[in-house]
């Protein structure tokens, strides 16, 4: 049996979600993390996947962004197998990991100038956009030379500037302080409202409505 919990809405898979999962097994180091587990993410939704360390929620984050293969299962971008159009489904794809993807040797307006190029969109946008961040006054500032929480800063500044419709962050409230937190929250509701989805992980307590959250939990399994 899978120990998927949903709150909120219905688990069945359709070819009107963004994103959906199918029967979905993981394995990791002869451990079951979660098996036959089906998720539909559409339009619209903010998806916290809750559970303790160890349970499965990077591990299912990586599967679902196409970083990590199952041990079983398929998951499909509006009703067709990742597989067979990545980079349509990159196109679509925000993905940001514990690891902040800053290179140390540019400075951060250069890191987000950089990230924004790589996607095709304006790289004069930069500076401003680090304000939302509250990192005005360091965009000049080498990463090397910046804390791990302002590395993040760095990282989550690209939400503001992404044209994905799909949203996935593994813990992106970590060394931020309670403002950014609920700038980021309020982004996490425009980009939902928008068509857009967001699918997050974290330890802390949401502040968004609790009609707006939909949750999956994942239980600690021992075999």
């Amino acid at each position: 049996m899978s120990n998927l919990n949903i709150e909120n809405k219905a688990t069945s898979t359709n070819n009107n979600s963004l994103l959906s999962a199918h029967n979905l097994t993981c394995i990791r180091e002869e451990r079951v993390l979660f098996e036959d587990l089906n998720l539909s993410i559409f339009p619209g939704d903010i998806l916290q996947i809750e559970g303790p360390n160890g349970a499965g929620k990077t591990s299912l984050m990586r599967i679902l962004a196409g970083l990590s293969q199952p041990y079983d299962g398929d998951i499909q971008f509006q009703g067709k197998s990742i597989t067979d159009q990545r980079e349509l489904f990159h196109q679509n794809l925000l993905y940001l990991g514990h690891l902040p993807g800053v290179k140390d040797e540019l400075t951060a307006q250069e890191n987000l100038a950089f990230n924004l190029a790589l996607h095709g969109l304006d790289t004069s946008t930069a500076e401003s956009t680090l304000t939302e961040v509250n990192l005005l006054g360091f965009e000049d500032a080498l990463a090397s030379h910046l804390s791990a929480g302002q590395h993040r800063r760095i990282a989550l500044s690209r939400l503001w500037q992404s044209q994905a419709k799909i949203w996935i962050l593994d813990e992106p409230f970590t060394a931020i302080d309670k403002l950014g937190v609920e700038k980021l929250e309020q982004l996490f509701l425009q980009h939902a409202d928008n068509g857009g989805c967001v699918i997050l992980t974290t330890h802390q307590d949401l502040s968004l409505p609790a009609e707006r959250v939909k949750k999956v939990s994942l239980a600690y399994r021992f075999y």
